[in-house]
């Protein structure tokens, strides 16, 4: 059966992507999502993301007639569901807004519709999302119910991409298809063939679930480790960089790079849906994610005494004090906030300092709500010529081409190895 129509509800880092690759391919696409801005936006063939190269898909594929963004789902042939999941109370993974999509498409869902569910999501989630969808058309049989015979067909697939390069990697990357039947697997994966020049690798939906919340805690333990290092590294006057670069020249040694903690919505956040539901067994991964949850507090704690030496060798009031931030982005040369552990910094330090508090992030054209009031949005050159103390967190491609002649601060905390 042939995809005529194929609807994305979610239109964010990872939905809008997926819509123009479909597009790309003269496909009809219909991209669903509740903000009205991101959706009128997107149907002037802009976009209301920083993503590179997405600008230019989504410009041709809306002035071609192949894309258009609504608030209201429609009928279609495949729908992609790819919303956010968040947490809900001690880091419990929250489904609200994948139920709240299911409940949106099921008034439209007619038989032979394939629906895939793309959010990270605990192991079970897309047989929960099953049951929902049972739940609000019962005049339709899902897999759970008559299996191969089913009139909805129902898979996981989860992205694996890197932001800053989706728009490559979401064709050339494999896919996992984790249909919750061979039949949903089979059609899950001409789906992506459309587009996808990688291959489509078939499992179940609940391995499909866990190889996607595996991927990320693996990376999250790795990034624990060289944190950790950069702790001790600090306490015994090592430079954490010139170690690891040492260290790494064994031939089965690969450490990664410490930093202020971790963000974005998949790294800092996955690895608690295994722990949620395995908390006898992850105790590494539980104790990754407490390592990097907690490397912002003692970064914190390394400008405070940055601060208290800057007060005593200058004889300035700490309210004469300026702090540069350089970085809020979770990652280098995307404007991407959510989980940035640097904008938990900058955020607890201008409550801390009574100076001014300044943030650099070339990404990014105005401050987020949290940080409005309290710092101030400058440039390299401002920060440079008014802060006493500059810290370093995220390692842009434009932090790291600043001369090191323009550096002349001596109170610099550098969690990115960038002036080091």
């Amino acid at each position: 059966m042939s995809f005529a129509t194929i609807s994305v509800i979610g239109l964010g880092y990872i939905g809008l992507p997926t819509a123009a690759a479909f597009a790309s391919k003269q496909q009809n696409v219909v991209g669903i999502d509740i903000n009205q801005h991101a959706v009128d936006t997107i149907n002037r063939g802009a976009i209301h993301i920083v993503e590179p190269d997405l600008d230019k898909v989504v410009k041709t594929a809306v002035e071609g007639g192949f894309l258009r963004a609504s608030t209201q789902p429609v009928e279609a042939d495949a729908f992609l569901i790819a919303v956010p999941t968040p947490f809900k109370g001690d880091h419990e993974p929250d489904m609200v807004f994948v139920k709240a999509a299911a409940e949106s498409i099921a008034p439209v869902l007619k038989k032979g519709a394939l629906v895939i569910l793309e959010s990270t999501s605990p192991v079970g989630s897309t047989e929960q999302m099953a049951g929902w969808l049972a739940d609000l058309r019962p005049d339709l049989t899902f897999p759970h119910q008559a299996g191969e015979a089913a009139d909805i067909n129902v898979a996981y697939c989860p992205e694996r991409v890197l932001p800053g390069q989706v728009m490559v990697e979401l064709i050339k990357n494999d896919r996992v298809i984790g249909g919750m039947t061979p039949v949903c697997s089979v059609r899950a994966s001409e789906l992506y063939k459309i587009f996808l020049e990688g291959e489509c690798v078939v499992t179940n939906s609940r391995t499909a679930e866990m190889c996607k919340l595996t991927e990320n805690s693996f990376r999250d333990v790795n990034i624990a480790f060289a944190n950790e290092l950069s702790l001790i590294c600090a306490a015994q006057e090592i430079n954490v960089w010139e170690l690891i670069r040492l260290a790494n020249r064994h031939p089965r040694v690969n450490i990664l790079q410490p930093g202020p903690g971790v963000g974005g919505h998949c790294i800092a956040v996955d690895p608690w849906f295994i722990v949620a539901q395995n908390p006898e067994q992850a105790q590494l991964i539980r104790t990754a994610r407490e390592v990097n949850d907690g490397k912002p507090h003692w970064v914190i704690n390394q400008v405070k005494a940055a601060v208290a030496d800057c007060l005593s060798e200058t004889g300035k009031r700490a309210s004469e004090i300026t702090i540069a931030c350089f970085g809020l982005a979770f990652k280098p040369n995307i404007d991407d906030l959510r989980e940035s552990p640097a904008m938990g910094i900058a955020e607890l330090l201008s409550a801390w300092h009574s100076g001014k508090t300044l943030v650099v992030e070339p990404n990014i054209h105005q401050l987020p709500k949290k940080l409005a009031g309290c710092c101030e949005l400058a440039s390299v050159d401002e920060a440079l010529q008014q802060a006493d103390v500059l810290v370093m967190l995220v390692d842009h491609q434009s932090f790291k081409a600043i001369p090191g002649t323009q550096v002349q601060q001596r109170w610099i905390v550098d969690t990115k190895g960038v002036w080091r």
